[in-house]
């Protein structure tokens, strides 16, 4: 029974098939075509960023501390960004608090956070002294150039993670 339908299947695919091909296409021949002209110009962004780069950008306060990461940049109608949507919480993006602030209070920075000792990763650690217990651990952190990239390192806005999840809920409109 299975083989019958799948033969079945087969045949009416191929049926469909050949009449497709059957079909001559209708060519038209333009007999005085204009010659294109073709001007290529280069065009440099330096400085500029890529606003599919924003989306996810991490944003820092004052005192370093994550606080959320840009989840969409909302424009008016002649294309200048007014709103930054910050996604604060949550954990890959379930049950993260939307927040509309507005774009021109945020601050983007090219330089890497400044580690200052706790809570994230440092970007190197060495270590000096025997192994005796007594070793002594220093921490730095590496500065990336950002001129070659098409987005900020990060952004800076004055306020806390509580003081953003206590903001009103940014909904977006159907």
């Amino acid at each position: 029974m299975l083989m019958k339908s799948i033969a079945a299947g087969l045949a009416g695919t191929a049926l469909l098939a050949t009449v497709a091909f059957a079909q001559n296409p209708t060519a038209t021949i333009d007999k005085a075509a204009p010659a294109a002209t073709t001007t290529t110009t280069t065009t440099t962004a330096s400085g500029e960023w890529r606003a599919s780069k924003m989306s996810g950008l991490k944003i820092y306060n004052d005192a370093n501390e994550n606080i959320g990461s840009i989840n969409d940049l909302l424009m008016d109608k002649s294309g200048n960004i007014k709103i930054a949507v910050i996604g604060v919480g949550g954990f890959l993006g379930m049950g993260e608090h939307l927040v509309a602030v507005p774009y021109e209070k945020l601050k983007f920075v090219n330089e890497a956070v400044a580690y200052t000792g706790t809570g994230a990763k440092p970007a190197a650690t060495t270590t000096t002294g025997a192994a005796t217990g007594t070793e002594k651990t220093t921490t730095t952190t590496t500065t990336a150039s950002s001129t070659s990239k098409w987005y900020p390192d990060h952004a800076v806005f004055n306020a806390s993670k509580d003081e953003l999840k206590n903001m009103p809920e940014f909904k977006y409109s159907e």
